[in-house]
């Protein structure tokens, strides 16, 4: 039903991007200690005279070289919240000296070095050049670096049509640029520089709702007549404390716009949107009991209440808890939901359930087995026994399906939609 490919995404501490190094928490807050640290470090660079300047700039310089797009626009932009956050005078500084300044305040983060996991996949905006039954997909990885902190990446690749999968390399990423808020309602837009490829952006955590990760992105591409297909993907915010459900919207992945949402239903984690309104209303799946499945509808996709029951844990594999394993994939027999479970020893596995397209609270049917248990490929990581997934992509009759492993790496699967509606009781 499941037929592995090969190709396996793994951790990599070479992979880094530069990073605000607070020295002290500026803006706010700042501790008379941390504040005289940063002030002296400041008046340490800037009464330097030029040539020693430029000489310890070419050396930071020399020392980075070819690990990151730029870091000259980077140390700049760093020094001039620097210069705000300390009440400084850069107006009298030269660019080397502003340089200088903001690359003491800035560091190199591994932000994949721990574990990448919990993919989502949705179709390439751009499919030019594509042979018939050739797809270009984006994919998005959660990546957990120092700290335990995550953030989400993007992939490009193609799926052939003779199910080769073909994923581009990754190089110098580098972090979205905050180019707008948090405003009053917590909403951020990040931007991904017009120079770096998809496949090199990361999206850090921006407000003080999301500091601790971005975590289990589930895109789908949303479409609604009469408008142009817009990406979203609702992912869980975590401070340390608290978790939430955020949404991020963009169009062509270059602006994303990262929203809190509300209502009872948004304090908790896995929601997925459906990909299309569902008798005029959004539509949504969520597990906000920690343990069965919810149908929920809005008119906003941004508030949430909560819903109706459609499916709790029922066998042995999932008798734990289950949830949904990225957003309902919309078939001819209706809306196919892939699941996860947790059965004995706290083992995640992946099942289906399939929803009517007119009412999708009622379930069609149910996998009474897993579709893919650890014991297919791997089973030991940062959390062994574990298969998990965020989104899958239907291609003609098949879905390719990346997954978390022991959510420490990512492997690929191609299902077998008429097998696999074969197994639904």
């Amino acid at each position: 039903m499941i037929d592995l490919l090969e190709g396996t995404l793994l951790p990599d501490p070479s992979l880094v991007v530069i990073r605000p190094f607070h020295i002290a928490p500026e803006p706010r807050d700042l501790h008379p200690t941390q504040l005289a640290r940063a002030r002296r470090i400041f008046h340490t660079v800037a009464t330097l005279d030029q040539a020693t300047c430029l000489h310890a700039l070419d050396h930071v310089n020399a020392d980075f070289k070819g690990r990151h797009w730029e870091t000259r626009s980077l140390f700049l932009e760093r020094s001039l919240k620097i210069c705000e956050a300390i009440a400084g005078d850069c107006d009298t500084l030269s660019p080397a000296h502003l340089e200088l300044i903001g690359a003491f305040f800035c560091l190199e983060y591994a932000y994949c070095a721990a574990a990448v996991t919990n993919p989502s996949i949705v179709a390439h905006p751009d499919q030019t050049g594509m042979r018939p039954g050739d797809l270009r997909f984006i994919l998005s990885l959660r990546n957990v670096g120092e700290g335990h902190i995550s953030s989400i990446s993007f992939r490009e690749g193609i799926l052939t049509r003779d199910n080769t999968l073909q994923i581009w390399p990754q190089t110098s990423p580098t972090l979205a640029a905050n180019s707008s808020g948090p405003d009053a309602h917590g909403v951020v837009t990040v931007q991904r520089p017009p120079t770096v490829p998809i496949s090199a952006a990361v999206i850090f955590p921006v407000t003080n709702a999301q500091r601790n990760g971005l975590e289990d992105l589930r895109m789908v591409r949303f479409e609604e007549e009469g408008q142009p297909s817009a990406f979203h993907g609702t992912y869980t915010a975590y401070s340390g404390l608290e978790v939430r459900s955020e949404l991020m919207t963009t169009s062509d992945f270059t602006d994303f716009k990262l929203q809190p949402m509300t209502g009872t239903a948004v304090d908790g984690k896995g929601m997925a949107l459906f990909p299309r309104r569902v008798d005029g209303a959004y539509a949504m799946l969520g597990r906000y009991d920690g343990e069965s499945h919810f149908f929920m509808q809005s008119e906003t996709l941004l508030h949430w209440d909560k819903g109706e029951m459609i499916a709790s844990p029922k066998f042995l594999w999932d008798l734990v808890q289950t949830g949904n394993c990225g957003s309902p994939i919309e078939l001819d027999e209706g809306f196919l939901v892939l699941t996860h479970g947790v059965g004995a020893m706290r083992k995640y596995a992946m099942g289906a359930l399939l929803l009517d397209k007119t009412n999708p609270r009622v379930v069609l049917g149910r996998t009474a087995e897993p579709i893919l248990a650890p014991s297919d490929r791997g089973r030991n990581g940062y959390v062994p026994n574990v298969v998990y997934a965020c989104g899958a992509l239907r291609n003609g009759d098949k879905i390719l399906l990346p997954y978390g492993v022991a959510d420490s790496s990512v492997a690929f699967g191609l299902i077998d939609i008429p097998k696999l509606l074969d197994q639904l009781r």
